[in-house]
């Protein structure tokens, strides 16, 4: 879609919107680089302080998964003018006033629009060290991918607005939804340079997405063990009852893409499609040092699970396989 917009020719840009990295990077004379990113979305839960607290944690975890730590947003709204009441509305953003408080990031304003459906978000600015910029573009063959969340919010999320998730499991969504990512990237900020080769956050493009994302940028091939795969409680159960249209879209887009082993079930596959709001972080990093890692992020209270490995580029194009 933006094939046609001529790219800047400035060297301080070191990451734009070229590459489909989760944001920008924009190299200053002196000092830490700027990250920025936007993001803003409609309700997917009923609880309007929840839904402002996981569009915070959702447009933050950009400027994580770069390798950034957010610093300032500004606050993105669009609003019914017929509703939702001024109740509604001021819990949406003081959701997202505590969330972002949580980070250490500063509101310092916002803009609203008038639009028949309710979205919200914000524009988040970050800093980050020039020479320690993850990107998606420079995964290893040999290394090895871990997840810092479990899958299913999207399934959860739709199967919720039927009532066909059961409370307890729509919770477990929403809970995960609202978990920033700040603790697991303190812990590879911390990491010796070139140990975490890549990184990304798993959002609206589902895991296999994001990782044919990666996998294309990298130009090597990434392998996920379906079994291995954390997933939210009920939307193995849900998955065939309540994809969101996400979903479909996703497999749609990036199914050419994507080997699936013949013993890898139907709900599993739709899940590793299944499009995520504030999803975790696929790591990339070093086999060697996947071990201090994995022990480094559960010292933090960071959930993580092995889920594959990468491989050198295969010869039929094939990007991402569900084993």
């Amino acid at each position: 879609m933006l094939g046609d917009i001529p790219r800047v020719d400035d060297d301080r840009v070191l990451v734009d919107f070229r590459t489909g990295d989760d944001a920008g990077v924009y190299r200053w004379a002196g000092g830490p680089a700027l990250v920025q990113t936007v993001d803003f979305f409609t309700p997917i839960v009923d609880d309007p302080y929840a839904y402002g607290e996981i569009a915070a944690a959702n447009a933050v975890s950009d400027v994580y998964a770069m390798g950034g730590e957010p610093r300032t947003a500004l606050a993105i709204a669009a609003l019914p003018v017929d509703g939702p009441g001024v109740d509604v509305v001021r819990q949406i953003f003081r959701g997202g006033y505590d969330k972002l408080a949580e980070a250490g990031v500063v509101v310092l304003g916002g803009h609203t629009v008038s639009d028949p459906e309710i979205k919200f978000g914000y524009a988040v600015t970050g800093e980050i060290d020039p020479a320690r910029v993850l990107t998606n573009a420079s995964a290893r063959a040999g290394d090895t991918l871990l997840l810092t969340k479990p899958l299913g919010t999207g399934i959860l999320a739709t199967a919720g607005k039927f009532l066909r998730a059961s409370e307890p499991d729509l919770q477990a969504a929403i809970a995960s939804m609202r978990r920033l990512n700040r603790d697991a990237a303190r812990v590879l900020r911390a990491l010796d340079p070139g140990v975490v080769s890549a990184c990304t956050d798993v959002t609206g493009f589902g895991l296999t997405g994001h990782a044919a994302g990666m996998a294309a940028a990298s130009g090597v091939s990434m392998v996920f063990e379906t079994a291995s795969l954390p997933i939210l409680p009920g939307a193995l159960e849900l998955s065939l009852s309540s994809l969101p249209g996400g979903g479909r879209t996703n497999q749609a887009h990036f199914g050419a893409r994507v080997s699936v082993s013949r013993l890898v079930d139907e709900p599993r596959r739709r899940v590793a499609f299944d499009p995520q709001t504030s999803g975790g972080l696929l790591i990339v990093v070093d086999p060697r040092a996947a071990g201090v890692l994995v022990r480094e992020l559960e010292r933090a209270q960071v959930t993580v699970w092995t889920v594959g490995h990468v491989e050198p580029a295969r010869s039929d194009g094939i990007l991402v396989g569900l084993a």
